[in-house]
């Protein structure tokens, strides 16, 4: 059945001309938005909702998570340590990952994007235990599809233990042959490349101090050959460009650019520790902005409007729960505006720039054409915000209303490819009480296997 929203009060449409439209109807029909304009007839039958008190705004577009971190949040071990402490403390912890846990952390995860206006997420997951080499990217997927989200999956990797340099314990790294043959697989199973697509799959070796550069030659030239994506962590710490110069005589961007890693089929996490000729290299390639992340791990400042200037695809991204302890896209946007005007002060991005990244950049940093802006034939990706909720009392601008007023973070409507995922600020296609019943519950027994000294 089609879908009619009436007298939406206004439509922040992102598209060429930036209109920002006021009392309209917009008409979905299957996935796709067929009409949009004043007092929409349709001879078909619809379902109607009233828009009027809200604003529309294209699916916000998360371009960089680690979903089964939602299962490690706050854990005092490493509540206050920098990247590379953080992460020798977690390994101990992620190790006794299993597809029930990848599930359950999934669910959680895509949970709350949804319920914070996320139609879109990519995931990058990348810690595969021993004994667990299979399925993990299986369960994740399982977990979008009964939500009703938009997914990119990257199957992540890491090949470079202790033993040989790297920084993960062993027991979390596989051998590349694995990694390449699973990677064929998700590919040829899942992977969707027509327009609309629900589900596309992309490859991610994890970072230069985890991965060997034969696999990071290899995952380019296999994802080349099977027309995906490509996607890694990049100058995020100067512990991982101390390591890149030690190890290769190279730094990170550099090293990316000489294995070929670089252009509009590659997005890199972070990008913070970039020099002027750096940020021109990576031109055409995209960026994953993290803000809360950067600032819980001390990681500093992604210069978002240089990137933007030299011709980077920029995005904005909540980063793995444990280094954001939230899955909040709302907030991530507004962190994202108010760290660039700490940085550029005057000379920042307006608000409604940079809620044009969160949505029409990050489907661009995923090569997606069909989603990130509400125009007719463009995936019915929509999320509506009630502008009568009192956090938004006496703000004169709707769109500075979204960004920068209140605390309001759970959006009314989240609608994915044609269809009312959240309702009233409720999931609707899945319990979420259940959810977090059952995942808390995993969650505490992976965290006991470790702190018991299994």
């Amino acid at each position: 059945m089609a879908l009619l929203i009436k007298n939406i009060s206004y439509v922040v449409t992102c598209n060429d001309q930036d209109e920002v439209l006021k009392d309209v109807d917009i008409l979905i029909d299957g996935p796709k938005i067929v009409s949009l304009g004043k007092n929409l007839k349709t001879n078909h039958q619809v379902a109607t909702l009233n828009g009027n008190g809200m604003i529309a705004i294209p699916g916000l577009v998360n371009t960089h998570h680690h979903l089964y971190q939602t299962l490690f949040r706050g854990l005092p071990e490493v509540q206050d340590m920098p990247l590379f402490s953080w992460l020798t403390g977690l390994y101990q912890f992620w190790r006794h990952l299993t597809p029930e846990a990848v599930y359950y952390g999934a669910l959680v995860g895509m949970s709350e994007l949804l319920r914070t206006g996320c139609t879109l997420t990519a995931d990058h997951h990348y810690v595969f235990p021993e004994g667990q080499a299979g399925n993990l990217i299986d369960s994740e997927i399982q977990a979008a599809q009964e939500l009703g989200i938009r997914f990119h999956a990257t199957r992540g990797s890491m090949s470079k233990g202790r033993s040989q340099g790297g920084l993960p314990p062993d027991a979390v790294v596989q051998k590349e042959d694995v990694i390449l043959e699973d990677s064929l697989r998700l590919i040829e199973k899942y992977h969707q490349p027509e327009p609309y697509a629900m589900l596309r799959i992309a490859l991610a070796p994890c970072s230069p101090f985890s991965v060997s550069l034969d696999l990071m030659k290899q995952a380019r030239d296999l994802a080349r050959e099977k027309q995906v994506m490509l996607h890694t962590h990049l100058a995020e710490t100067k512990d991982e460009e101390k390591y890149c110069l030690e190890n290769y005589n190279r730094r990170p961007a550099e090293l990316m650019a000489d294995l070929g890693w670089t252009g509009p089929d590659v997005w890199f996490a972070h990008a913070i520790h970039l020099n002027d000729a750096e940020m021109k290299r990576l031109s055409g390639s995209g960026v994953a902005h993290c803000p809360s992340s950067n600032m819980k791990l001390g990681s500093g400042f992604c210069r978002s409007s240089e990137l933007l200037k030299a011709g980077v695809k920029l995005s904005i991204a909540v980063d793995g729960s444990a280094s954001n302890d939230a899955s909040n896209m709302w907030e991530e946007v507004k962190r994202a505006y108010l760290l660039n005007h700490l940085y550029y002060g005057d000379q920042g991005l307006s608000a409604y720039q940079v809620l044009k990244i969160a949505t029409r950049g990050g489907a661009a940093v995923l090569g997606r054409d069909d989603t990130g802006s509400i125009e007719i034939d463009k995936a019915a990706d929509i999320v509506l915000i009630d502008l009568d909720d009192i956090a938004f009392t006496g703000c004169h601008d709707p769109v500075v209303a979204l960004v920068c007023c209140g605390n309001c973070n759970i959006v009314n409507t989240t609608i994915v490819n044609g269809k009312i995922i959240v309702r009233n600020g409720e999931l609707l296609t899945m319990d979420t009480r259940k959810i977090k019943n059952k995942a808390h519950s995993v969650a505490m027994s992976l965290v006991e296997l470790q702190r018991k000294g299994s």
